[in-house]
C-alpha cells in the first residue's frame, strides 16, 4: 500500500520496496528507491531546495533501519547491498557560518555524500557534507563521519578516525 501512495506521489521506485511506517514530507520526485530497498520505522526520507531527480538514490539490497534521517540538499546516493543502523543521520548541507548574519539567514553549502555499496553503519552514525565512503567500510556506532573513507577501513569515534581494514 505504502509503495502505491508514495509512487501516486512521485516517488521513484525500481520495484518492489519493503517499508514500515516512513515520513517523505515533500520533494516527492526528488527520491529513487530501487527494488529490493527495506525501510524501516521511523525513517525520514527529507528533500529540501529546488526539485530535481536522483537528490536521494537508495540502490537495491540495502537496509535502513528504525529512526534514520536522510537530509538532501543537493545529492545522497547510497549503494547497493548497505546496512545502516538505527538513529543514524545523513546530511549533505551544513549553515553558512559568516559573522554578521543570523546562522538561519545563511545560505546552505552544500557538497554531495556518496555511500558506495556493501558499507556497513552502526547505531547513530552522523554523515556530514561531502563525505563519500568507500565500498566494503564499517562505520562504528556513534560515529561522526568529517572526511573521506576509504574502501573496506574500520572507523570510529569523533570524529570518525580509522582504526583497521577488514579481511
Amino acid at each position: 500500500m505504502r509503495n502505491t501512495w508514495f509512487r501516486a506521489l512521485g516517488v521513484h521506485f525500481g520495484g518492489y520496496v519493503w517499508m514500515r511506517k516512513i515520513s517523505i514530507p515533500r520533494n516527492w520526485s526528488d527520491i529513487t528507491l530501487e527494488k529490493s530497498v527495506s525501510l524501516d520505522a521511523g525513517v525520514v526520507l527529507l528533500c529540501s531546495g529546488p526539485g530535481k531527480p536522483d537528490k536521494l538514490v537508495i540502490r537495491s539490497g540495502t537496509y535502513v533501519n528504525r529512526y534514520t534521517v536522510f537530509d538532501a540538499h543537493e545529492r545522497i546516493q547510497i549503494g547497493r547491498n548497505c546496512m545502516i543502523g538505527p538513529h543514524c543521520y545523513l546530511t549533505d548541507a551544513n549553515h553558512g557560518t559568516t559573522t554578521g548574519l543570523p546562522v538561519n539567514q545563511q545560505l546552505m553549502e552544500t557538497k554531495p555524500v556518496i555511500i558506495e555499496d556493501e558499507v556497513w553503519m552502526g547505531a547513530g552514525v552522523i554523515v556530514l557534507r561531502g563525505v563519500c565512503i568507500g565500498r566494503g567500510a564499517v562505520i562504528g556506532a556513534g560515529a561522526v563521519v568529517t572526511k573521506d573513507v576509504l574502501a573496506n577501513a574500520v572507523v570510529v569515534g569523533v570524529p570518525a578516525r580509522q582504526i583497521g581494514r577488514r579481511n
